[in-house]
């Protein structure tokens, strides 16, 4: 730090983005494409301007960028926190955040209406600069009446068609069709799938995608388009009560495909605590692949939809939006299959 720098401290005058761009030699300008993380910043420039920052010890006050029209902050809206994919999305988003000087606020809903649109309206009235909805239960007409005040960008929400706000997801009907074709490749002709209550799901939401991909995977590998599904409640005891019902059938099926790691594990548990031995019994394949379904004791095969890269997709798409782009982007990752051992043992086949 330089002898001015030192006494312009000492002074307690308050280092602005003036005094940075000053320090570091280059343009306010620069200084504010480095702070938001603008494309096309080269790391020279980033190196220099951050060496500023960090030598003048300097904090952009909040409420003179929220009178620019830009607060740097980005809302981030989860509908059920129990899921153990979440993680792994919320920390994508948060690694493109870090080097642009954005943050992120993280709101909790529990899939009501009222509630979800009340946190909505909260994030707008703070004067964050975008949204991202990870998994909303809100109509799309809903969203885009939101996306009209605020760039939005919808994580697992099947709407194509939208054109006032961006959705990013895993494809969700290929997710489901991969899981049928590796139990059907190890000899599994006997399959239904666990899903959700009617009430808990619509068309745009990655349940019934995966629904139409598991159907569309029976139907082609010859076992029929009406192919067998489960629903169960989301709330306890009665989710747990379904679990029960199901794995105690005379005609339970020879493997299960579930809608999400987040029922499978239970079901798993369940299992083990019946006596019903996996896979010898029961194969079963989740979706997620979420830190837990790799743990040893656990063993569950699962569909992988890199939750991190939906996050970071979503933010970058999101950035992007708030920097001024208009047309609707639709961003589909493809997903693939981690196999464990509740697909398969090794030397372990269907009926032995």
């Amino acid at each position: 730090m330089s002898i001015e720098d030192k006494q312009r401290l000492q002074r307690n005058d308050r280092v602005t983005i003036r005094t940075v761009a000053t320090h570091a030699g280059v343009s306010v300008a620069a200084v504010s494409k480095v702070m938001r993380n603008a494309y096309g910043v080269s790391e020279a420039l980033r190196a220099k301007v951050t060496e500023a920052i960090e030598a003048l010890g300097y904090r952009p006050s909040r409420a003179a960028r929220g009178l620019r029209g830009r607060s740097f902050t980005i809302g981030v809206l989860l509908i059920d926190i129990r899921n153990p994919f979440l993680p792994e999305v919320i920390a994508g988003v948060n690694g493109v955040l870090a080097p642009s000087h954005y943050q992120a606020m993280i709101g909790v809903s529990d899939a009501r209406v009222q509630l979800e649109t009340s946190l909505i309206e909260s994030m707008i009235d703070y004067k964050m600069d975008g949204l991202i909805l990870v998994a909303p239960r809100l109509p799309s007409e809903i969203i885009a009446k939101f996306a009209v005040e605020i760039p939005i960008v919808a994580v697992g929400y099947h709407d194509a068609g939208a054109t006032a706000f961006d959705t990013v997801n895993a494809d969700d009907q290929r997710g489901a069709e991969i899981a049928v074709e590796a139990l059907l490749a190890c000899g599994y002709r006997d399959i239904e799938m666990l899903s959700l209550g009617e009430r808990e799901g619509h068309q745009v939401s990655v349940v019934r995608q995966r629904e139409i991909g598991f159907r569309r995977a029976m139907q082609r590998g010859g076992l029929g388009s009406s192919a067998p599904i489960t629903k169960i409640p989301i709330a306890p005891p009665k989710r747990e009560e379904t679990m029960r019902k199901f794995l105690s059938r005379k005609n339970r099926p020879r493997a299960v495909f579930c809608w999400s790691d987040l029922d499978a594990i239970t079901l798993l548990s369940l299992a083990m605590e019946m006596g019903v031995r996996v896979p010898e019994d029961l194969a079963v394949v989740g979706y997620d692949n979420s830190s837990t379904a790799a743990l040893g004791l656990v063993n569950l095969a699962s569909i992988d939809q890199s939750g991190r890269e939906l996050g970071q997709v979503a933010t970058r798409t999101l950035i992007s939006r708030i920097e001024g782009r208009t047309s609707a982007e639709h961003i589909f990752q493809i997903p693939s299959l981690v196999s464990r051992n509740s697909l398969t043992r090794s030397g372990n086949a269907p009926g032995t």
